[in-house]
This record gives C-alpha cells, sequence and structure tokens, in this order.
C-alpha cells in the first residue's frame, strides 16, 4: 500500500506544478484551484505512505525523482519547454541515484 500512496503524491503534486506552469505566474487564476488542491493531496499522500512505513529517504527520492522526469517530459509536450540531452543524463543519473537510495 505504501507504493499507492506514493503514486497518488506524485500524481497529485504532477497536476499542482503543471498547474502553477499553467497559472503563468498567477496571472491565470483559474489554475489556481486545482494547483491548492494537487500540493495539499500530494502532502496527505506522502504522509500516508510514510505512515504506512515508508522509509522517508526513499519515499522523497522516488516522490523528487519521478516528479522531475514527468514535469520536464509534460511540459515538452504541453508547452515545447526544452528538453535537451544534457537534460536526459541529468534524469538519467537521478535515476541511477534513486535506485542506489532504495537498494540502501
Amino acid at each position: 500500500m505504501t507504493y499507492v500512496w506514493l503514486i497518488a503524491a506524485i500524481a497529485a503534486e504532477l497536476m499542482a506544478t503543471l498547474s502553477l506552469r499553467a497559472s503563468d505566474g498567477f496571472r491565470r487564476r483559474i489554475w489556481l484551484p486545482p494547483m491548492i488542491v494537487g500540493y495539499t493531496a500530494a502532502f496527505a499522500f506522502l504522509a500516508l505512505a510514510l505512515a504506512a512505513g515508508m522509509p522517508v529517504g526513499v519515499a522523497y527520492a522516488v516522490w523528487s525523482a519521478v516528479g522531475i522526469v514527468l514535469v520536464a517530459v509534460l511540459a515538452r509536450i504541453i508547452w515545447r519547454d526544452p528538453l535537451t540531452a544534457r537534460m536526459s543524463l541529468g534524469f538519467a543519473i537521478i535515476t541511477l541515484g534513486v535506485a542506489l537510495v532504495e537498494l540502501g
């Protein structure tokens, strides 16, 4: 169940961060409610994952890494944000780091 809560936290944080980008510096206020709900839900789901027994280091590493990669990829698709080879190398390094954290 810990990974179910963590996946929910990642999905909520992804929604919130993309809403933050869509708000265009808070000028497009229609995006503020999904941003607020998303960040609130993300922390609530993360708390549930931790309460279910997931180590905080593992939870935060996976949450951060998956969030970074998915936000960058979706921002590329939605807004044509840059996604360079150097960034992809960074994603690979982050993924390796998270795998090492998982392995302990």
